[in-house]
């Protein structure tokens, strides 16, 4: 802490200093002028015995020694002067004051050798040393006030001070994702490397559109866990962007599985080069909770605000209708018309038959008893409140293209089996993302829970553009999937457009629960929570106050955030920032990164060049696909007739009729 007398101290020295200079230059004037001093009559025994002695020591055995001697000293005492409050100085001015006393001070030694009188000689030469010496004086003390407004003020956005050390180290084990990168620290480039080393963690990634999520990181994800025998599925929000290289690399890495894998693909808009899936498949539909399940995720999936209300009577009231109408095809005939096209077509047949066969199955009637009730008691319009907005909402579900996708069966959702792994692939549309979405979100939920269980083998979910579809309890899945070898990658654009999607409350988890993040250009809230993620470092901190006599300068260490939100906000495309999670047996100490990833841009164009197209499946026609829209309609109404008939025929069944 400074105090009056030290600075009082201070002052005393660097005025004795300067004293000392301008004696020892008095000295010098007075040894090579002493002819003129002798004229003059200022001389004197004691002084001629007093430098007699001095030049002993060496001091004047040339011109230069006791001009460098008074220069040495006046240097010294300008490095603890105080800066003026002038703020305009600049190193230009600075230096020509400097450049022309250090002329005037040493360039001067020829006036001596002038064929004039000693004491006009000696009166030039005083006074050009001395113009010179005072020219010096001006000039350093204005470079000690500009040397310390310029180390005051380093970097204005203060990015030296917020680099911090980084994992250098190759850290593979066989379920690793290793991205190369370089980044800075304190001025120099270092090249380091993200390890997620431990990918059953979750990985979520996150940037503004064109920050590079997919480019950099989630190819990368898709490439490395392929080469490493991982079974796949990938969420192609723009197909067929990343299906495109996982068909790719799935035939360069055939050879890395025990089991060769089969590669399948969903796309509703090219339907030659789609496979044909039932997500509910009688085989993995077990009991009635699956057919809740499904239910409330394909209606979520439509009506993305519900997703918020979720517990509302006119909310769960279509869940339950849909669930009993799934339940019941899961039962009716063994499951034979089980499927997502059966079920919308059988929503929408005349409720008086539609109640009076769904009667017929004890396991539903709990869930069907408020509608029944509702219709024979004539309360009509609360009935449309609890039904219609499910059955509008399923209804923009009947296409013949989606209808002949969801009623095939070409393969199970089971990717992970290890007697048949699988690549699969799903396409969305940005064009058609309501209806895609849902349906999707549908087939994802079928997936996980086939998935997430034992004894399977390892597996990667890749979900690019995440809230575009609806994943009931993703928390759960991040949660318990680990010990099952499930490793889950998530693209988000935005913290908040998760929020809008899922919820506050679900979105806050799904942030808070992932292990590893990696962050493009963000802002806003997003920005904020990254950045209260990482941990704080030392930094240096430096100010000046200028007053009317001076300027004084402080400096300090500050414990601040390492990665400031603003610098998240500012990430150029390719410029990461984020932390991976460890496990116990590779421990990292270095977590956070802020870093450039590195790309071999030549390698992957030539690599793009050579990719094979996706496969065509088979030949689709419009007649197929027609003629398989109205073979579901055919069977509807074949079921209808036939459990009607039934019905009627069974004195035991008729009192189950509704409308009587």
């Amino acid at each position: 802490m400074h105090t009056g007398e030290d600075e009082q101290g201070l002052r005393k020295i660097l005025d004795m200093t300067r004293l000392i200079s301008l004696v020892l230059l008095a000295l010098h004037f007075y040894f090579y002028c002493y002819r003129a001093f002798e004229a003059w009559g200022w001389r004197s025994a004691i002084t001629d015995r007093l430098l007699s002695n001095i030049s002993r020591a060496g001091l004047f055995t040339n011109l230069l020694k006791s001009k460098l001697g008074a220069l040495a000293f006046l240097a010294i005492s300008l490095i603890g002067a105080r800066a003026t409050k002038d703020q305009q100085k600049r190193y230009r001015t600075v230096v020509i004051y400097i450049i022309a006393g250090l002329l005037c001070y040493f360039g001067n030694y020829w006036i001596l050798q002038l064929h004039m009188d000693t004491q006009t000689v000696a009166v030039i030469y005083m006074l050009i040393t001395s113009l010179g010496f005072m020219l010096v004086l001006t000039g350093g003390t204005m470079f000690t006030a500009v040397i310390k407004m310029r180390f005051n003020n380093k970097s204005v956005s203060n990015r030296e001070n917020e680099t911090f050390p980084q994992e250098e180290r190759f850290l593979e084990n066989e379920y690793s994702i290793n991205l190369p990168a370089v980044y800075q620290l304190k001025g120099k480039t270092r090249k380091s490397w993200i390890n997620i080393i431990n990918p059953f963690r979750s990985l979520l990634v996150l940037g503004s559109p064109g920050s590079g999520k997919s480019y950099f990181v989630i190819r990368h994800v898709i490439t490395q866990h392929l080469a490493k025998g991982f079974s796949m599925f990938v969420y192609d929000f723009k197909l067929d962007d990343l299906s495109i290289i996982a068909y790719n690399h799935f035939l360069k890495n055939r050879h890395c599985y025990k089991v060769h894998p089969e590669f399948y693909l969903i796309n509703f808009d090219d339907l030659s080069r789609s496979h044909r899936c039932n997500p509910l498949d009688k085989e993995n539909m077990l009991d009635i909770t699956d057919a809740a399940e499904s239910a409330r995720t394909i209606l979520m999936g439509l009506n993305r605000e519900w997703i918020k209300k979720q517990g509302d009577f006119f909310v769960e009231s279509p869940i339950n209708f849909l669930t009993a109408v799934i339940w019941f095809l899961r039962k009716y005939q063994q499951g034979e018309f089980c499927t997502l096209p059966h079920v919308i077509e059988l929503m929408q047949v005349e409720y008086d038959k539609l109640f009076s066969i769904l009667r017929t199955e004890k396991e539903i009637e709990v869930l069907i008893n408020p509608f029944v009730s509702a219709y024979e008691h004539g309360a009509k319009e609360q009935l449309e409140g609890q039904i219609a907005s499910g059955k509008i909402a399923m209804a923009r579900l009947s296409s013949p293209q989606l209808y002949y996708v969801l009623s095939g069966n070409d393969f199970s959702l089971d990717i992970n089996n290890p007697q048949a792994p699988k690549i699969l692939c799903m396409g969305n549309n940005p064009q058609k993302i309501q209806v895609y979405g849902a349906v999707l979100s549908l087939y994802v939920n079928r997936l996980v829970k086939l998935v997430n269980q034992k004894g399977k083998l390892k597996s990667s979910l890749v979900l690019d553009e995440f809230p575009t579809i609806y994943l009931n309890n993703m928390d759960t899945l991040i949660a318990t999937a680990r010990s099952n070898k499930v490793a889950t990658c998530l693209g988000v654009q935005d913290f908040s457009q998760l929020k809008k999607d899922y919820g506050t409350s679900q979105a806050d988890v799904i942030m808070n629960i992932t292990g590893n993040i990696v962050s493009g250009q963000v802002t806003g809230d997003t920005a904020k929570q990254l950045s209260d993620r990482f941990s704080q470092i030392l930094q240096d901190r430096s100010s000046y106050t200028v007053n009317r006599n001076e300027t004084t300068f402080s400096f300090s260490k500050q414990l601040e955030n390492s990665i400031p939100a603003s610098t998240i906000a500012g990430l150029s495309s390719g410029e990461f920032v984020g932390m991976v999670a460890d496990d116990s047996d590779c421990k990292i100490e270095l977590k956070a990164f802020h870093a450039v990833l590195q790309n071999d841009h030549s390698a992957i164009k030539k690599e793009q060049e050579n990719y094979q197209p996706l496969p065509v499946v088979r030949q689709v026609d419009n007649t197929m696909v027609k003629q398989n829209y109205l073979q579901i309609k055919q069977d509807v109404e074949n079921l209808v007739m036939a459990e009607m008939e039934r019905i009627l025929s069974d004195p035991a069944l008729a009192a189950l009729v509704v409308g009587n």
